[in-house]
């Protein structure tokens, strides 16, 4: 990760001289509204995930979701607040209960961001960005040796960092792709009855590379 933001950062330092000297298309700028859809993959970093444990096992889906934005102009740099709700279909494989990817058998459930972001015009019609904000993501416990939801969940908070480009198709119209990076140090558990633990620490991770396809007003 730290090669990728390296090499981000470089990139950026060496196009920033140019952009600086011209003003930022329009078609970067205003609200936006996006779908996306990608590889999603989680990994209990070590074994304080949950009281017990765990093998450290990852876990990966098919990211999907939908996110909004807005994005404004700043001498020759882009930057704007965005928020995203999304989920997927990764769940745990095995069938162990207490041994499996630290926090038993899960599927993931929702995931919510909000954070900003901030890039330059590299080209005409094409925009490359950092991104970074808070996440917060749920796990669904499923019963027995099913792929039945429970309503016990582990809930999750993190923060994100992330790297991208977007392409202008038309002055209304994008496409983009990025990775993203999670890392969740916090988390509790809800039962049933609407009652939740006291939070403890966590440290899982999670590698995300989404396609998207948006517009704007």
């Amino acid at each position: 990760m730290r090669t990728l933001f390296a090499t981000l950062s470089l990139a950026c330092a060496m196009a920033a001289a140019p952009a600086m000297a011209q003003s930022v298309d329009p078609v970067f700028t205003g609200p936006r509204i996006e779908g996306m859809l990608g590889w999603d993959n989680l990994k209990a970093g070590s074994s304080v995930d949950v009281p017990g444990g765990g093998d450290r096992q990852s876990t990966d889906g098919l990211l999907y979701g939908v996110g909004v934005g807005y994005d404004l102009a700043v001498g020759g740099f882009v930057v704007g607040a965005e928020a995203e709700i999304a989920d997927s279909t990764a769940k745990t494989g095995r069938r162990s209960y207490t041994q499996d990817f630290g926090y038993g058998r899960v599927k993931t459930g929702r995931d919510l961001y909000v954070g900003a972001r901030a890039g330059i015009q590299a080209t005409p019609s094409t925009l490359v960005y950092v991104k970074g904000g808070y996440t917060n993501a749920r796990l669904n416990v499923l019963a027995g040796t099913s792929n039945q939801s429970t309503d016990t969940d582990f809930n999750l908070d993190g923060w994100r960092l992330g790297a991208g480009a977007e392409h202008a198709l038309s002055p209304n119209s994008f496409v983009k792709l990025e990775y993203r990076y999670s890392n969740y140090s916090r988390g509790d558990i809800r039962y049933p009855d609407g009652a939740t633990t006291a939070r403890f620490d966590v440290d899982t991770d999670r590698h995300q590379i989404a396609a998207s396809y948006g517009f704007r007003f």
